[in-house]
């Protein structure tokens, strides 16, 4: 074996090192993602939001963006702003009986070895506890930053894309019909 051939060698050691560590990269910021919306589904009376802050940088900004989601929703910013945002959840009454967050049409880029983005499609339907349910869309940029090894959220923005009130709550307590 050569020298040229031990260069090369080397170089295509570190470029697939370095396309594995972006595919990590990619899947953590994914599975970052998909966490915050699981814990956004148990928003309740009481919930413990540690978990979920522990998903955003200190210095993290949360925004509603567009006509309807910048007037609901806002701009936090910073860790604490976004925990305030987060407690009127979880105080009594309970403000959803059911949501449930479906995300699609992924798109991750891994910037550098501690910053990414990405941006998804969501559905939400909820139930609230006054009984009415409500289907919503929205688009969602998501940046985030690889802190002491983890990947977490430095920015996430919100832009509705449709929201629709529903006539029934979405989850009807009657038997599923099953073949006999």
């Amino acid at each position: 074996m050569t020298t040229d051939d031990v260069v090369t060698l080397q170089q295509q050691v570190a470029q697939l090192t370095l396309q594995v560590d972006r595919l990590q990269a990619a899947q953590a910021v994914s599975a970052c993602l998909h966490q915050y919306m699981q814990l956004c589904d148990e928003l309740d009376e009481g919930f413990d939001l540690a978990p979920l802050l522990a998903l955003f940088t200190d210095d993290a900004v949360w925004e509603g963006k567009g006509k309807r989601y910048a007037g609901t929703f806002g701009r936090c910013e910073g860790k604490a702003a976004v925990a305030a945002m987060f407690a009127k959840y979880t105080r009594p009454p309970a403000h959803f009986a059911l949501n449930v967050h479906f995300l699609t049409s992924e798109w991750v880029e891994v910037d550098s070895a501690d910053s990414a983005r990405g941006r998804w499609v969501l559905l939400q339907t909820a139930t609230f506890a006054d009984g009415r349910s409500q289907l919503s869309s929205a688009l969602l940029e998501v940046h985030f930053r690889r802190q002491q090894g983890r990947w977490l959220i430095a920015r996430f923005c919100t832009t509705s894309r449709f929201n629709r009130p529903v006539n029934s709550p979405w989850d009807n307590p009657a038997p599923l019909p099953v073949p006999k």
